[in-house]
């Protein structure tokens, strides 16, 4: 078996029977590595060496987890929920209760929208705007599964479609790019501005996938427990009562943390700097400053081990060489059906991005591959770009390494209530992945 396949099988086979996601990350490794032939300390080195590249963004998580607790302590976040709850009544009938949930959801999709396009933060917005509303969402009964796949559809969805923000990256820098440059000497050249054309049909696929989980799957009532952000067993004590001036400071640590990373392109500095507003506002003590600290790097510690472990996975998966071999063993059994070279190309996209846990770094992979193959098999520039640009994205949902799944963690676990793998994994997993594969596939047919 490829290791790359065996590696994926392993992590997530694991993770359905609720072994920790960090420990399945690292068994998959060896066994990923020593299946291509990599000895123990070939494989210890590679994964120690990408361990640094999720130091950064785990880093920047915690920071904003300790933000996130400073909001939740300042008492706007209780007051958010008030309001909100206050709008749709105190004890709101049936049908109030479904438009409050689609309201959430649909508010929840675009700002991750937003995110990836004008005001590109991407998944930084998730630990500020989320854990807020957890308690708006626990009145109404909102099942998170559902916001979680809003989040989701939200975080990948724009950069599909759309030449905008994170979108211009992935289709003009990555995408564009890197298809001509696998084509340059077949004498294959495509028009990156015909990319959004060329994803509109994989779009549908992801459109289908997140009304199927809020308006079917997920759309009876689940209870959870009314607790506090940060808090596990206990509440965690917040202001009842906020002065118009405590009103606007909050608001100014939250402008003043995002104005921050978007000036500076830092996640952590963001958070630092909302962190310390809100710390020299008066909402809590000075001798309280350090527990509130340690508890929102406590909140959000599990997701940047994952993150950080999740890139040491990746560095072993690209050093094992085994992409090339995963495609020619794929290629083996298609024979001279177009539609099965379709699903095989996508299919190792799935596997090969689940593994690396990134789009964005699948593509330049894939590309150079896949592109001959296109050729070979008689697609047409938009379909080979809708089977590449499919291929990258399936898998970013779906993977516990991808960044579009523990983020959404991040902020609906804040109160402990929310399961990595059964809550946000395997949600997106069937909602995003099955119909993109089918979405990919029909465009390829038909473009």
């Amino acid at each position: 078996m490829n290791s790359i396949v065996l590696a994926v099988i392993v992590m997530m086979a694991l993770s359905l029977v609720r072994v920790p996601v960090i420990l399945a990350l690292i068994i998959a490794t060896f066994a990923g590595g020593m299946s291509a032939g990599m000895s123990v300390g070939d494989v210890i080195g590679a994964f120690e060496g990408g361990l640094g590249n999720g130091a950064t963004i785990a880093l920047s998580y915690a920071l904003l987890g300790a933000f996130a607790v400073a909001l939740s302590r300042s008492g706007i976040t209780h007051l958010l929920a008030e309001k909100i709850v206050g709008a749709i009544g105190a004890e709101p009938g049936g049908r109030n209760i479904f438009y409050a949930k689609m309201l959430l959801c649909g508010a929840l999709l675009i700002c991750a929208s937003l995110a990836e396009t004008i005001v590109p933060v991407h998944i930084a917005f998730i630990p500020i705007l989320v854990p807020p509303l957890l308690e708006v969402m626990d009145r109404i009964k909102l099942d998170r599964r559902a916001a979680a796949c809003a989040v989701t559809c939200g975080l990948i969805l724009p950069y599909m479609l759309l030449p905008v923000g994170f979108g211009a990256v992935y289709q003009q820098n990555i995408l564009g790019e890197n298809i001509n440059l696998a084509g340059e000497g077949l004498d294959f050249v495509i028009d990156t501005a015909t990319i959004p054309l060329a994803m509109v049909i994989p779009s549908l696929g992801m459109v289908a996938g997140v009304l199927i989980a809020v308006l079917i799957s997920y759309r009876k009532p689940r209870t959870y427990e009314v607790k506090g952000v940060g808090a596990r067993n206990e509440k965690v004590a917040v202001s009842t009562t906020l002065t118009t001036g405590q009103i606007a400071l909050s608001i100014l640590g939250i402008v003043a943390a995002l104005v921050t990373q978007l000036a500076t392109d830092s996640m952590m500095l963001g958070g630092l700097i909302g962190f310390a507003v809100l710390s020299g506002s008066g909402f809590f003590k000075w001798h309280e400053v350090d527990d509130v600290f340690v508890t929102g790097l406590r909140m959000m510690a599990l997701v940047g081990f994952i993150m950080v472990t999740a890139q040491g996975f990746a560095a072993v998966m690209q050093e094992t060489g085994e992409v090339s071999a995963l495609v020619e063993g794929s290629t083996a059994l298609i024979g001279d059906s177009k539609g099965l070279a379709a699903f095989m190309m996508l299919l190792v996209g799935l596997l090969i991005t689940m593994g690396i846990g990134s789009s964005f770094s699948t593509v330049p992979i894939i590309a150079v591959i896949y592109v001959p193959l296109c050729i070979n098999f008689g697609f047409s520039p938009l379909a080979t770009v809708a089977l590449i640009g499919t291929a990258g994205a399936l898998g970013d949902a779906g993977s516990p390494a991808s960044d579009s799944t523990l983020g959404p963690t991040a902020g609906f676990n804040a109160d402990g209530q929310h399961d990595h793998i059964w809550d946000t994994v395997v949600p997106t997993f069937l909602h995003f992945n099955l119909p993109l594969l089918a979405a990919g596939w029909i465009a390829a047919m038909v473009l």
